[in-house]
């Protein structure tokens, strides 16, 4: 593991372990030069490869042929920030076992271990490499859509950003609410080398993969959006001792009317707007009319998942989804006037209606009398039978 140039004398260590530190003596005719060789060597544990929330251990070592100093440790991470970490206990100099915070994905990257002695000086700098597989997305996001629109949700994984070299496995579940029962509705894999490869599980709904997307995204599309549709959208890494997740919410909005078709005049309509699921504290429904005054707006209270606006005219209305002040999707409903024949059949109808409501009462009290008549008219000719007959069986006693 080691060799000499001839030219300039120079002794080349390869491959070089704590075992390699002593004093390494150069002779040539009467001339003799030493020099000690301190050794440092500094592990990561699980070889430098994490997923987030777990805590890497660092073990620093030294040997050389004098007492083996104490050393200051500074630890830099990749964003060259000071990390300060918690140091065990240790019996000798020789060893430094150190503990750091738990991980994030963003923390992936070289970082550099700086050792500091005074006597005998010593300022080494050793770098390592930290890894921590993830998402670029936030662990929690929502998302907004509109019925019948086209959606595409995407998790952007970080393992070519990061040169992951060690395979996993991973899948993406939906379920429409929190206690819900999950569908899995792919499952994937990535190997050592970083091929991807997606495999489709669930035709619970229409969905597709996207063929044209970028590299390390996982991705579903919707490409018409139904209201069942909304709901929580999970994708999972898996890897040796865990797994890490990343969640999307789906909430879809939709908006209707009661009763369904042209106004006629005179006559009022409701249109209904609501979302698939509460909206946090920031965010609200609204109604508003094209062209209207502030007296023409509406808008949900805190959390309510709905809102209604009663109308008695023609009009364009839109429905907006707010979060802090910003409009994040919009539906707009037609409010038509119906014709003027049509006011006329629906006024023909109500009196036609009320008409026919008023003959049926009359023919039901002309009945009930005329049954009652009867009745009273049956009841007398029985007492008239029995009075007769009565009279008859007195006469033959006699």
């Amino acid at each position: 593991r080691s060799e000499i140039n001839p030219n300039s004398k120079y002794l080349k260590l390869f491959d070089l372990r704590l075992s390699d530190a002593g004093i390494y003596t150069c002779e040539y005719d009467s001339h003799t030069v030493s020099i000690s060789l301190h050794v440092f060597e500094l592990t990561i544990s699980l070889d430098g490869h994490f997923l987030p929330n777990e805590v890497p251990e660092l073990t620093l070592m030294q040997n050389s042929s004098h007492h083996q100093p104490n050393l200051i440790i500074t630890l830099f991470n990749s964003k060259n920030n000071t990390v300060i970490p918690k140091l065990l206990q240790s019996k000798t100099r020789q060893k430094y076992i150190m503990k750091l915070k738990q991980l994030e994905a963003a923390d992936s990257g070289t970082w550099m271990c700086h050792v500091h002695s005074d006597s005998p000086l010593i300022n080494q700098n050793i770098s390592f490499d930290v890894k921590v597989l993830g998402f670029q997305n936030p662990d929690f996001e929502r998302k907004y859509a509109t019925v019948d629109s086209t959606v595409i949700l995407s998790w952007h994984l970080n393992f070519q950003k990061i040169k992951w070299k060690e395979g996993f496995t991973g899948q993406l579940n939906w379920k429409q609410q929190e206690s819900a029962i999950a569908h899995e509705l792919l499952d994937f894999n990535v190997t050592a080398g970083g091929k991807q490869h997606e495999t489709k599980k669930s035709s619970h709904f229409q969905f597709e993969i996207p063929g044209s997307k970028s590299k390390s995204t996982i991705e579903v599309k919707l490409p018409k959006v139904h209201f069942n549709h909304s709901g929580q959208y999970q994708c999972q890494l898996a890897y040796n001792r865990g797994h890490v997740q990343s969640k999307i919410e789906l909430v879809v909005m939709k908006v209707s009317a009661n009763p369904v078709g042209p106004l006629p005049r005179g006559a009022k309509m409701t249109l209904i707007c609501e979302v698939s699921s509460p909206l946090p504290s920031n965010a609200h429904l609204c109604w508003e009319r094209v062209n209207g005054t502030q007296m023409d707006s509406k808008k949900s209270k805190q959390h309510e998942v709905k809102v209604e606006v009663n109308v008695s005219a023609a009009g364009l209305w839109n429905c907006h989804l707010i979060e802090d002040n910003e409009r994040k999707i919009s539906l707009n409903y037609a409010v038509e006037e119906a014709p003027v024949w049509i006011s006329y059949v629906v006024i023909g109808a109500s009196i036609g209606g009320s008409v026919l409501v008023f003959g049926l009462a009359c023919l039901c009290i002309i009945s009930s009398i005329s049954w009652q008549r009867r009745r009273q008219r049956a009841k007398r000719m029985a007492q008239a039978r029995q009075y007769l007959l009565e009279n008859k069986t007195c006469q033959c006693q006699q």
